[in-house]
């Protein structure tokens, strides 16, 4: 009877230990997943940033009567498009959305570099006191973004490698953990970008 209980007993043991390490692993991942989701919502508060600063930037180079209008067309376009899209936190759970999203926000940074080098031609927008403080705005923006696109890398990276990671995958397959996509570089990634503020 004793050796019946003590067996009883050590079952117990481990079925609650088992339990616990079950419970933990599940809320530790929750907490993974969320930080990943907070990372997002800063690189959407910093790309959010950058939206609101494109139409003073425009309105500022527009008042050059010789400005190419064609450059400045496109940063409006690509605002737009980027604009148009609905993003929230749900795009994290579909890597398609996530990549339309991305190729956006690359459209608009292009487009935004190749206004940044053609002011570089007109000496009346650049010498403006406004121009100059948009340019040290976008010039900070870009970095956030940077920054920002980093930390949600480092987050998807740390949450993807925990749902992988035996035994803690058996609690994720369960828990419908899926992984979250990374911000890749874009070509010519290596190349700093083309913010050049002449004068400085």
């Amino acid at each position: 009877m004793k050796i019946l209980a003590g067996v009883l007993g050590t079952i117990a043991v481990l079925v609650l230990a088992l339990g616990l390490w079950a419970v933990g692993t599940y809320n530790g991942l929750v907490g993974r997943r969320e930080n990943v989701a907070r990372s997002w919502s800063q690189v959407e508060n910093q790309y959010q940033r950058r939206m609101d600063l494109i139409p003073n930037l425009v309105a500022t180079v527009k008042g050059s009567a010789k400005f190419e209008r064609g450059t400045l067309q496109a940063v409006v376009d690509a605002r737009s498009r980027v604009g148009s899209m609905t993003v929230d936190k749900s795009v994290l759970e579909d890597p398609a959305a996530f990549k339309k999203f991305e190729a956006a926000q690359a459209g608009l940074t292009s487009a935004l570099s190749r206004l940044m080098v053609v002011v570089e031609r007109y000496p009346d927008i650049k010498s403006t006191q406004n121009f100059r403080d948009l340019q040290v705005q976008l010039e900070g923006t870009e970095n956030r973004i940077a920054v920002a696109r980093k930390d949600f890398n480092d987050a998807a990276q740390d949450y993807n490698t925990a749902i992988k990671v035996f035994p803690a995958s058996a609690i994720a397959g369960f828990g419908g953990f899926r992984d979250r996509p990374y911000f890749e570089a874009t070509p010519g990634a290596e190349k700093p970008p083309v913010v050049s503020f002449g004068g400085r």
